[in-house]
């Protein structure tokens, strides 16, 4: 299985970064049945984020047609009202990416039967403002839930959110918890628990799914 984790202008290290290094562990444990790759639309390049100009480089073209993993990252900038460097606000960051050719490339991934599209943090909304989540059950930051809905998409408020081939979570550590449900899913649960215990880090919550009885309400 192939991982493309994907770089835009002004993405989150933190959202990019803890994915990656979780499913690249992943990887190793497994004897190689996963692999990961950095990505943008636009091809090879160095690709800076939206703290202190932290750089990445992309190695290849984000392929839609690779079977495997999507995962789209939020971006990193100031949060509220875009009154001073309205250049480094987050809407206006996911704005800017989805006037790239991501947004086509992520629609034919998701047509893709063989590929499953996951989502840290803002990279939801990504997700969300390109009108690829109606329907869908779906979480984000909590800052972004609202908008979520008002996209059409079904906000659910817990750390990671399984809704088939769209898997998504929450504020950015939870690419962390992400990374492991995916090793634990797409691999098996003693390589996700071994890379659990090689980062010292235990997964927070419940995996939300769209199955079983509905809550009574407390």
């Amino acid at each position: 299985m192939h991982a493309q984790l994907v770089l835009f202008d002004g993405f989150d290290p933190l959202d990019v970064v803890a994915p990656y290094e979780v499913l690249y562990a992943g990887g190793i444990a497994s004897g190689g049945a996963l692999t990961v790759e950095l990505v943008s639309a636009e091809g090879p390049r160095e690709v800076v984020g939206g703290t202190g100009g932290l750089t990445l480089r992309a190695t290849a073209a984000l392929d839609p047609a690779r079977p495997g993993l999507v995962l789209v990252p939020g971006a990193s900038g100031r949060v509220g009202e875009p009154a001073d460097g309205p250049d480094e606000h987050i809407p206006a960051l996911l704005g800017r990416a989805l006037t790239t050719e991501l947004p086509a490339l992520l629609k034919e991934a998701m047509g893709n039967r063989s590929t499953t599209v996951t989502a840290v943090c803002g990279g939801s909304l990504v997700l969300a403002m390109a009108g690829l989540l109606e329907g869908r059950h779906v979480t984000t930051h909590h800052l972004g839930l609202d908008l979520l809905d008002a996209t059409g998409a079904h906000a659910v408020p817990a750390r990671v959110v399984d809704d088939g081939d769209v898997v998504t979570a929450a504020g950015v550590t939870s690419g962390l918890d992400l990374g492991l449900y995916l090793l634990e899913r797409e691999i098996g649960p003693r390589v996700a628990h071994a890379v659990e215990e090689l980062f010292a880090h235990e997964r927070r919550g419940v995996v939300w799914r769209d199955s079983g009885p509905a809550p009574i309400a407390f």
